[in-house]
């Protein structure tokens, strides 16, 4: 190809799947939240566990649209590395400001070093490279195959699947210990959704989009339910040995929400972009990075300012909790931070700005 066609559908995907991080990222009340808006304990899969996979598996289909149609020009390839590489990095340093800006403004917060941003800008580029350098799909798919098994062999090796005794978290103690997400002083044991080993499947999730991606635009869209079928199946069967684990971010888990990634895709396919129904999420999803950047700077300087409380105690609180639950209010709140931010992108794709980094 050697021009990108844009899809409706992946915009108005990624668009939903951000505006799903802003909700479950800012309840009212965090000891009032209803359970599907939480994220597993530990082992199992709730919805709020399907939002990150979902954004990293639109990465990989965005990405392998734009540089096949960059590769087919006969673009320069160490131009077009050079570029990725260069944006992967200002992704991940993004990431980086957000959390120094979060350490100075919240009371009793710690830097952390990994995270969201950083996460995906290190699958971008790795995906990335993957796909200029690994032109064959037959290799492709050997190399995360392989990758996958890898991993589920370093964490059998690792002896336990259990927190803090699994491979995952003494890798991620050893190296980022203070600067993780979470670490306790007196057992100087630490934890990282956002870890390093465990990125190595977080790759996986943007080579699903990848192919996912590629199969949409070439109008195979009964592969693709296939292709879900089929890896519906593996990961419930590899679910009885390696269970659905976010934080692990297992090969089961991968396989689990790369399928209904896939479908998803295919059903928005189908309804917008072949039927043209509305690409609700589009705006989101056009400034995806600048929503989630935003948002995060928002709650910050909300927190800072004690607003957030305010907002809730004054305003959310005593029209809600006694009329329906605490959890519904903490509820209402989080749609209401959502809308702000639905409203804000609405307003600049009407104006055509779009800011990428």
């Amino acid at each position: 190809m050697s021009t990108v066609k844009r899809y409706a559908a992946l915009d108005a995907m990624r668009g939903l799947t951000v505006a799903a991080m802003l909700f479950v990222n800012n309840a009212g009340d965090w000891s009032h939240v209803f359970p599907w808006l939480e994220h597993a304990a530990w082992h199992g899969c709730t919805p709020a566990d399907f939002i990150f996979p979902f954004f990293l598996f639109i990465l990989g289909a965005s990405l392998a649209m734009s540089l096949d149609a960059q590769l087919g020009k006969g673009m320069d390839v160490a131009a077009v590395r050079k570029g990725i590489l260069w944006r992967s990095l200002r992704m991940f340093l993004l990431g980086v400001v957000l959390h120094l800006i979060a350490w100075a403004l919240i009371d009793g917060r710690h830097f952390r070093l990994m995270g969201v941003l950083q996460r995906i800008g290190i699958c971008y580029a790795v995906a990335a490279c993957l796909i200029i350098h690994v032109r064959q799909l037959s290799r492709q798919v050997m190399i995360c195959i392989a990758a996958m098994l890898a991993y589920w062999a370093l964490l059998a090796w690792g002896g336990s699947y259990e927190p803090h005794l699994n491979l995952v978290d003494k890798i991620d103690t050893a190296i980022l210990g203070k600067l993780a997400y979470s670490y306790d002083v007196q057992t100087g044991l630490a934890q990282e959704p956002e870890g390093l080993l465990s990125t190595l499947m977080a790759m996986a999730s943007a080579l699903f989009g990848v192919w996912a991606g590629r199969a949409m635009r070439d109008g195979q869209l009964k592969q693709m339910l296939a292709g879900a079928a089929g890896l519906i199946l593996l990961a419930l069967i590899w679910a009885a040995y390696l269970p659905f684990n976010k934080q692990l971010w297992t090969p089961s888990f991968v396989c689990w929400t790369s399928a209904w990634a896939i479908l998803l895709l295919l059903v928005m396919h189908v309804l917008i972009d072949k039927q043209g129904w509305p690409a609700i999420g589009k705006s989101f999803g056009v400034n995806a990075i600048a929503a989630y950047a935003g948002a995060w700077l928002a709650t910050c300087v909300l927190a800072w300012t004690g607003w957030d409380n305010l907002i809730y105690q004054q305003i959310f609180a005593p029209a809600l909790v006694s009329r329906f639950s605490a959890d519904s209010s903490s509820f209402a709140y989080a749609a209401a931070f959502t809308l702000v931010f639905a409203a804000l992108t609405f307003a600049m794709n009407k104006k055509g700005w779009r800011i990428t980094i």
